[in-house]
This record gives structure tokens, sequence and C-alpha cells, in this order.
């Protein structure tokens, strides 16, 4: 979608109330337009037939069908980037898995600064949904290592980046590893709260031990630490070993946590000893980071165009020659595998 073109956005909330204020609120911004608002997924089925919008903002919470159940039954026939508008609350993990592009939690609607940053926030993610893609993620040829394989020992460590879209890509990648695996670091741009519910649940569907990482939580086999949603973090060597700290500072690139915060402290204390993976998302966060780690001796991949949900952040570092390897997502897990039983080589 152009940059000038206005988005044509439906709103679906079974509030009168909270639709006036979401729809006011996005409609301040001269590229939206609210072409419609529905009360519930029946009269939304009927908007999205009527008005052909680009964005659907959706709560989760509705009468006759709940969002989550209305989202899996209208990706199919009619893919549109969906925004998920909820509590804070699991179900939005639930709507991502079922084909919505990002989310966003109710404000407090007596606190006229939580509403305000809850409408700025919604603008600048239904502009990136407009151009976000709709696809169903492949399951992918569901390779992992075992305790049989011979595995590349040098290797200690993976971190991964990732923003719009990054939960589902996210998931995608660690169901098919298990407690064999090198321990894993990851900064997904995502609020607080939700990152502690994020790796709770893939902790919960996973093979391996997933927490929200705490400063001093060491980087061991089988394990993976997830970035707080307010908090950077970034790896130290302790002798042989490596572990994490989260702590409090200015945004990088847009975004606390960055993925380039943690890039970069891979690459300084790791260096050939780690493989960095930068996902779906928009923007460049983790671009330079990335280029930082593959020349310190890092193996480094990217995912490609066709399996980004938005292709921003993964052409950023493939542009600056950061990536050594752009490839699907389902084929991310079997390229882990190649380089970790030294199947692979450059």
């Amino acid at each position: 979608m152009g940059v000038n073109k206005v988005i044509k956005v439906l709103v679906v909330d079974d509030s009168l109330v909270f639709r006036e204020v979401l729809s006011r609120g996005i409609a301040s911004d001269p590229n939206i337009k609210v072409v419609a608002k529905a009360v519930d997924p029946f009269d939304a089925r009927d908007k999205i037939l009527e008005f052909q919008p680009d964005v659907m903002t959706c709560d989760v919470e509705m009468p006759k069908m709940n969002g989550i159940e209305f989202i899996r039954r209208l990706m199919p026939q009619h893919p549109l980037p969906v925004i998920v508008v909820s509590t804070i609350s699991e179900a939005v993990f639930d709507a991502m898995n079922v084909g919505a592009v990002d989310f966003v939690t109710k404000p407090d609607v007596q606190s006229p600064r939580s509403v305000e940053n809850f409408i700025a926030d919604l603008i600048s993610k239904i502009k990136i949904a407009a151009n976000a893609k709709i696809q169903e993620v492949n399951s992918g040829p569901g390779t992992s290592i075992t305790a049989a394989d011979k595995v590349n020992t040098n290797i200690k460590l993976i971190a991964i980046g990732a923003s719009t879209g990054g939960t589902e890509a996210i998931y995608n990648v660690l169901k098919h590893l298990n407690n064999c695996t090198p321990g894993i670091v990851i900064v997904q741009h995502i609020p607080p709260i939700f990152s502690r519910m994020f790796a709770e649940r893939l902790n919960n569907t996973t093979c391996l031990s997933v927490k929200e990482a705490e400063s001093g939580d060491y980087i061991e086999q089988g394990k993976v630490l997830i970035a707080p949603g307010d908090k950077h973090m970034r790896i130290k060597k302790v002798g042989d070993r490596f572990k994490v700290e989260v702590f409090s500072n200015d945004k990088v690139n847009g975004h606390c946590p960055s993925v380039d915060v943690l890039f970069e402290s891979v690459a300084k204390e790791a260096g050939d000893k780690a493989i960095g993976i930068i996902l779906t998302g928009m923007g460049y966060d983790g671009a330079k980071g990335l280029l930082a780690m593959k020349r310190k001796g890092a193996r480094t991949m990217g995912q490609d165009e066709k399996t980004s949900v938005v292709y921003g952040m993964p052409k950023v570092a493939k542009d600056i020659g950061a990536v050594e390897k752009q490839i699907s997502l389902d084929m991310m897990p079997h390229m882990i595998y190649n380089i970790l039983s030294k199947k692979y080589k450059v």
C-alpha cells in the first residue's frame, strides 16, 4: 500500500462508548478512514463485504461469537490484516495463532493519558498492518537435534530478534527444537506483562524451558530467556559460561527492549560461538547488531520476504550484508539443525 493512500479501517467492538472513542481517535490521523463500525462478528462480516476495509480492529470478548473464533473463520474466506484489541489476557496469543497481525491492550477510559497512548499505538500498528502479509504458516520439516547427533560444541547460544508477527514466528521455530539445543536468548518487541505471558505460553507448548529473563540468569542448553517487555537485555561472559543482564534505559531504534542491544552484546561477548536470527518485523532494529555478530564469526540468518508478516527488519539486515543465509520460516529449524550437527558449511 502506498504511503499516501488512505487506509480503510473497520472497527469491531460491542461497546458503543469504546467503539466511538477508538473510531474518533484513529480517524484523527489523515491517513486513516474509519469506513464502518460493527457491534459483533456477524455485523462485521456484512460490513467487510460492503466496505472492503484494508485493516480490521477486533475485540476479543463479544456477543454471539468471540473474536478469536471470528478471526479463525474469517481468514480462509476474507484474508484481512486484523489487530486485536483486548484486556490484558493470554487470549491475544490465541488470536495471533489464528491469523491476527498484532494486538493492543484496552486503555483505562477514565484516564486521558492512557487513551492518548492507546490511540497513538493503535495508529502506528494500523499503518504497519496495512502493509502486512496474511498467510498460513507451514509447520515445517519438524527436524530437531537429538542426543545422538554430533553437536557443534563451538556454538554456545542462539540469539533471536523479532517484532510484528514475531510471536508466532518464534513459536514456529522453537516448537521444532528440544533440550539438546544451545541456550536461546530472545528480544521480541512486546508490551510489559505480555512478555511474561509469552514466555509461559512457550514453556507450555514447546519442549524447551522458557522464562522471562532476570539479571543473573545463565544461558544453558535447552533453556530460553525472553527479554522483559520494558527492559533491554544483554549477555555477559562469565568464565566459560554466559549470563544475561536486564536493565532499564532509553529506547534504542524506537524500542525497549532492542534487538540491537542484545545482538551487539552477543557479538562482543560470544563472537563465533553464537547463531543470530532476525525474524519478521517493521523497522531496522537488529540489523547493525546482526552485522556485528557476523563480523565476529557468528552464523547469521534472516527470514525471507515470502514468509515474513512484515519484511522490514530482515530486509534491512540483508541489505547491509548482515545475513549469511536468508530462508523461509519453516526451514529455520532445519538450518539450525544443520549448523549444530555440522552438516552446513559456509
